[in-house]
């Protein structure tokens, strides 16, 4: 079982630049959280404060009753051993096989015998999809197995959290449907708690039950999967839409003037679409995407069937004897929960 993380008012800077602060969420034990962001926002940092490789200038981070921002390194060594990390490219040793690559944490953090970390090493290469490839090194296979040789070896030690830095980079998009189909299935199995930093829309759309900005030092918001999904915050639907016009920039920032322009611009062409009008078709702005379930065969959790209630309820509708008022906005939640 995960455990919950608390953060409050963490704020860190190097020298000058600050890169975010004030960032305050609860990472719910068990579910499956996605951090966003442009490019340069901190996403990284945030991970890398979470285990304590980097201090805070403020704030908190509390994990099993402990605040990871005041201990000692000792004291951090036992709080790691509840992390699994998935680093961007694996971070595998060239010159170790699969199976060694796999066994070294057991064998670095533990006294179990040989016949053990035998045992443990097939299990978690079985739960991604890797035996048969012990005796293969990290540059005779592909990037796909590479990430999921390294999700292996997160998984060793059992953590109770796992952190996922850019799982999909480097991968083509089939590749990246079967890692968040992973993902979704290991959470189902081991219910440890999932952070997961990226920049795909479509898995943050399909995979998490939170999701968190980051934009201009700051959160801009965190919460189930439907309320930023369907939400009118101008950066969150410029963002999950993958969009030009909204706040966010290449430079990331944009004049104040322009951001409304490029606003005003994109309401009167969705409006005119409401409408049936001639024009470019609007993106899918505050739409519902399908979640994906776990595989058949394997239980869900037990939050799923209130996850999924609250993603089918309605929203409430017009009373019809009222034309005067303006029809309530629609989506697809009645579908946000069926398999694809």
């Amino acid at each position: 079982m995960g455990v919950e993380i608390c953060v409050e008012g963490l704020t860190k800077s190097f020298g000058h630049q600050v890169i975010w602060q004030d960032v305050s969420l609860t990472l719910p034990a068990g579910e499956v959280s996605v951090m966003l962001g442009p490019s340069g926002t901190g996403k990284s940092v945030f991970l890398k404060t979470l285990v304590g490789l980097l201090r805070p200038d403020r704030g908190s981070v509390t994990i099993a009753g402990q605040d990871v921002t005041k201990l000692r390194e000792h004291e951090l060594y036992e709080v790691r051993k509840l992390f699994g990390v998935l680093f961007q490219d694996g971070a595998l040793f060239g010159s170790m096989h699969l199976y060694d690559n796999i066994a070294f944490p057991l064998r670095e953090h533990t006294r179990k015998p040989e016949s053990e970390i035998r045992r443990i090493v097939l299990e978690k290469m079985d739960m991604v999809g890797l035996i048969g490839a012990e005796e293969k090194l990290p540059g005779e296979i592909s990037g796909g197995m590479r990430k999921r040789a390294g999700l292996a070896r997160a998984l060793v030690l059992d953590p109770e959290i796992i952190l996922f830095d850019e799982p999909d980079s480097g991968l083509d998009p089939v590749r990246v449907a079967y890692l968040n189909q992973l993902i979704v299935d290991l959470n189902a199995q081991i219910d440890a708690t999932f952070l997961i930093v990226t920049h795909d829309i479509a898995s943050a759309r399909q995979v998490p039950d939170n999701i968190g900005l980051l934009f201009r030092r700051e959160l801009v918001m965190f919460g189930p999967r439907e309320q930023l999904l369907t939400s009118d915050e101008p950066v969150v639907r410029q963002f999950l839409n993958g969009r030009m016009q909204g706040p966010i920039g290449m430079a990331e920032e944009k004049d104040a003037a322009q951001v409304e322009q490029e606003l005003a611009q994109l309401g009167e062409r969705e409006g005119r679409n409401a409408k049936g009008e001639s024009g470019p078709k609007a993106a899918t702005d505050t739409g519902m995407t399908p979640r994906l379930l776990p595989s058949p065969g394997l239980a869900r959790p037990p939050r799923w069937e209130a996850i999924a209630k609250r993603e089918a309820k309605p929203e409430a509708k017009a009373e019809p004897e009222d034309e005067a008022k303006p029809a309530h906005k629609t989506d697809q939640r009645e579908a946000a929960v069926t398999d694809i």
